[in-house]
């Protein structure tokens, strides 16, 4: 009862075509999203198109048998009739030039998910065929059994490809989308701009699922679905548990921070912690809880706001003075430092932030801990991801976390600065990738 839908490469139109599908699937079964990838902010579309949280599947996180058990757990967590799997980039493309790792091929083969490739075809009718082909035969492991063509010029175009794909390559084509101004998303720096910050998103995402509904064979996709062989054998876990002290973990989440793995929220809940959102945006101050979890988002388009909120900035502050674990990530990084581009911070790390027109930091990560902190112990080893446009313009010797083995990190391959019982690091961590995650910082706050 899953799918996996591919693009043929990156802006062929996956995110807008694979969360209207999600989106009309939703109006009669509960659906249940995922992203391949490290991405969040795709997986903001999916859960406001179904009502359930999109999850993350990553190879290069997750081992096999982690996919799998990350796949079923959000099924079961949401009851789903269908997993529906959006891809990343390319369905082939990942960190090799060669191998899977990283990569939405490798998601497909863990899963053994039926395919359905989603294909650019503006200027191409027997060409399209020949681009099925060359993604058929490269790995015919991979089962790839339908075909939507997007941006088609009209009804004569979208047959005639049709037919060039079903005779040569031996592919059914499920469906095809005119090229409508109506499906196009806007974007910023670091990729589409996140559901939480467009109030007008649910009359967009209304309109794709009307359009996938009058140009796809949703009959032809669900039945692809039911047909998906029996999940593959082998599971592993994906967090470790071990806080047997009950806590309350704050996590800012508003417009500002909103960049979460869901399964880094219930690994904290597995370890005994209570989850209790805030707004470093428009709450006066932190909520009564043992330790702050910080995620990334977008602090630089909210600086001048969260200058402005004095009372929450001063809290955050005092919260740290008084010895209390605090774990922050990239955005959240950035707003513990003492300013960004020219706005007041929270002044917990001695240093400026600054925007830059080119990016700083684009990496699957490896990081290792130099030392003892409170979500890692010295010697661990757990992996990540980096995208980002700032800096923070360090100085002198800063007390440093991690030791970064792959990836860029602060400066000089180091990364999570480091302060009472509080860490801040651009790496993005996922649980599976780091499985002590939970446990070590729910200790650190049951600790206090």
């Amino acid at each position: 009862m899953r799918i996996v839908l591919a693009g043929t490469g990156s802006a062929v139109g996956k995110t807008t075509i694979s969360t209207g599908i999600m989106k009309a699937l939703s109006e009669e079964y509960r659906v249940q999203p995922f992203k391949a990838g490290p991405d969040y902010i795709d997986t903001s579309y999916h859960t406001l198109a179904t009502g359930n949280n999109s999850r993350n599947l990553d190879s290069f996180f997750m081992s096999d048998g982690q996919i799998r058990t990350s796949f079923e757990r959000g099924l079961d967590t949401s009851r789903a009739d269908f997993g529906i799997i959006e891809g990343v980039r390319g369905l082939y493309e990942g960190i090799s030039p060669i191998d899977d790792v990283g990569s939405t091929a490798s998601i497909a083969k863990a899963l053994d998910a039926p395919v359905i490739l989603i294909l650019n075809s503006r200027s191409l009718v027997k060409s399209a065929a020949a681009v099925v082909i060359g993604f058929k035969t490269l790995d015919p492991t991979i089962k790839i059994e339908g075909v939507i063509l997007n941006q088609v010029k009209n009804k004569n175009h979208y047959l005639k490809t049709k037919e060039a794909v079903e005779t040569l390559a031996g592919v059914d084509v499920i469906g095809g989308i005119q090229r409508n101004d109506d499906i196009k998303v806007e974007q910023r720096h670091l990729g589409l701009v996140p559901a939480v910050e467009r109030e007008n998103l649910l009359s967009y995402i209304d309109k794709w699922g009307e359009i996938i509904k009058e140009n796809i064979d949703m009959d032809a996709l669900i039945s692809t679905m039911k047909n998906a062989e029996k999940l593959p054998e082998g599971r592993e876990n994906t967090w470790q548990e071990g806080n047997r002290k009950k806590v309350k973990i704050g996590v800012a989440m508003d417009e500002v921070f909103n960049f979460y793995y869901t399964e880094n929220i219930e690994s904290l809940e597995a370890n005994n912690a209570k989850v209790v959102p805030f707004s470093p945006f428009k709450d006066e101050e932190l909520p009564d809880v043992d330790g702050i979890y910080i995620g990334g988002g977008y602090p630089e388009i909210f600086a001048r706001e969260l200058e402005q909120n004095k009372s929450m900035r001063r809290s955050v502050l005092k919260f740290h003075k008084d010895g209390n674990p605090i774990y922050a990530e990239c955005g959240g990084l950035m707003y513990l430092t003492n300013s960004i581009n020219g706005k007041k911070m929270c002044e917990i790390f001695n240093y400026d932030s600054v925007m830059t027109k080119k990016v700083q930091g684009l990496s699957y990560v490896i990081s290792e801990a130099k030392k003892d902190n409170i979500i890692t112990k010295k010697g661990d080893i757990f992996r990540g991801h980096e995208f980002h446009y700032s800096k923070v313009m360090v100085n002198g010797k800063p007390d440093y976390a991690f030791k970064i083995l792959r990836g860029k990190g602060i400066e000089n391959s180091l990364d999570g600065l480091m302060s009472k019982n509080t860490v801040a690091s651009y790496v993005h961590t996922h649980v599976a990738a780091c499985p002590q995650f939970a446990s070590n910082f729910t200790r650190s706050a049951g600790d206090n």
